[in-house]
């Protein structure tokens, strides 16, 4: 049976009540620069159903349930062209990590925050080729608002139901080769209306890691690589 949206936002605020454990392989050398403190917005909500595509079988999460996907811009200095979660930097006048996660969130999509309800944030990670401490937040769309790219950080913005990310047809192993050293991890395969791209690195660990804890993942072959490019 699948679990509606509503029954989804539960489960995802219960995950944040009795905490996560990420299970986190850095898929970089370390950069020569400062260490910087940082957020990212990690945001589930509910799509129109109509917008949906149908979901495998195995899939037992709404279809309508999605989550918030950017594109970086290509003139980025650090991690270019990803598709990654909105967010940055803290800033002076943030008051806390949630509100930077947010800040950021809003001028890279556009969206409004005070529709987004915070509910809780995951363990720092360090992300060694920007030298960043990153704390992921955890959101639920409540009162979803129009998004779009902000053309200076990012050039594409998705709105992307979980169900096709969780299709085990979507799902692989980045193989990343740079020098002697290959760096693996947990990716996923976007639909081609979302250009076919490969959400892997610091964005599919994290994603992975979410959905195994609360048990929405089926079993994927684990042996599909996606090779990306050095």
């Amino acid at each position: 049976m699948s679990r509606s949206a509503e029954q989804a936002r539960q489960e995802l605020r219960a995950l944040m009540q009795r905490g996560v454990t990420l299970d986190y392989t850095p898929q970089g050398f370390r950069a020569e620069q400062p260490i910087r403190q940082s957020s990212v917005l990690i945001l589930f909500g509910a799509l129109d159903r109509s917008l949906a595509t149908n979901p495998s079988a195995a899939i037992t999460v709404a279809p309508e349930l999605d989550v918030l996907l950017i594109r970086r811009a290509d003139t980025l200095r650090h991690h270019p062209g990803e598709i990654a979660f909105p967010g940055g930097g803290v800033e002076p006048g943030d008051r806390d990590l949630s509100m930077t996660a947010l800040r950021e969130a809003a001028e890279e999509t556009d969206l409004d925050p005070s529709g987004v309800e915070v509910l809780g944030a995951l363990p720092e990670v360090h992300i060694p080729v920007s030298n960043n401490l990153v704390t992921p937040v955890l959101g639920w769309w409540s009162l979803p608002s129009p998004v779009a790219a902000d053309t200076s950080e990012s050039v594409e913005v998705f709105r992307t139901p979980v169900a096709e990310l969780l299709d085990p047809a979507a799902r692989g192993t980045s193989v990343l080769r740079r020098g002697r050293t290959t760096f693996r991890g947990p990716a996923f395969q976007l639909a081609p209306r979302f250009g076919g791209r490969i959400v892997w690195g610091f964005t599919g660990i994290l994603l992975s890691n979410l959905f195994t804890a609360l048990e929405w993942a089926p079993e994927w072959d684990v042996t599909r690589e996606f090779h990306l490019p050095g």
